[in-house]
């Protein structure tokens, strides 16, 4: 990434303290996704770069902060961005890069909740740990297509609500100028969700001229924007992750999970 982002005349080389002895797959679909080269790409150990030491070492992942960096690394400029190590990451490949596709999906109501495209939906929902809403405004307003997905997802299912204690970001983008209606209902939408909304937010207007041929969104100060959205969405899922004394509510406490379902789950009052 740092090859192709950087400005000419730097140079950039990764290893590992304890190279697997090939590259992650995932690595490299991620890279080709977006574009950037992956030929000679190789796994290494810190020692390959032992005839020419760096001027700069950054350690990215979680676990390299507390390994010794090599000597022949010598008086190298060093920093470390704690990223969690994606080989660490449990599920198969759907699970990890997990989107949900409309396609396919019943009006509400039009079909049973046993619909696979209604039980893909939900069950994407509760494996979240946060989410982003991005939908195009039509009319003034977010689009029926996503609303739909949105009125599939109950407020509790059984004793469990599938969105409470959530965070999320919201997105919008325009045919024509810069509008901010769908971003803001899709916060009332969220706050109805009992979902934590981070404060930034993106509008993208005229989206149409925003995007290249390969339909990778052009460097401006909207596409940073879109980065700056997803730091923050990153940064409080971590904040609030593993802490349900922060989510849950006072009402919810005094009641067991069958008052809980038994009240949620009435056919009639």
């Amino acid at each position: 990434m740092f090859k192709h982002l950087a400005p000419e005349g730097f140079e950039a080389v990764s290893s590992g303290s304890f190279p697997k002895g090939q590259v992650l797959p995932r690595s490299l679909s991620t890279l080709q996704a977006a574009g950037i080269r992956t030929q000679g790409l190789y796994s290494k150990g810190n020692d390959a770069f032992e005839g020419s030491p760096p001027d700069v070492v950054i350690t990215v992942c979680d676990k390299a902060a507390g390994e010794a960096c090599p000597v022949y690394f010598g008086p190298a400029l060093k920093a470390h961005w704690g990223l969690a190590d994606p080989s660490d990451v449990d599920g198969d490949e759907a699970s990890i890069q997990a989107a949900f596709d409309p396609s396919g999906l019943p009006l509400p109501d039009d079909a049973p909740r046993e619909h696979p495209k209604v039980q893909e939906l939900l069950e994407l929902m509760q494996w979240s740990e946060g989410q982003v809403w991005c939908s195009p405004e039509r009319h003034g307003s977010m689009s029926a297509v996503f609303k739909a997905q949105i009125d599939w997802v109950p407020l509790s299912l059984g004793a469990v609500r599938p969105t409470q204690g959530k965070t999320l970001a919201v997105m919008q983008v325009c045919g024509g100028s810069q509008s901010f209606n769908t971003v803001n209902q899709l916060r009332v939408l969220g706050r109805w969700m009992r979902m934590f909304t981070i404060p930034n937010q993106s509008s993208v207007p005229k989206a149409f001229m925003e995007f290249d041929d390969q339909d990778r969104m052009k460097p401006s100060a909207l596409y940073d924007r879109v980065v700056d959205v997803m730091e923050e969405l990153v940064k409080f899922t971590v904040l609030l992750r593993d802490r349900p004394d922060l989510v849950d509510r006072y009402s919810e406490r005094r009641e067991s999970a069958e008052e809980l379902s038994q009240r949620v789950n009435q056919r009639s009052i």
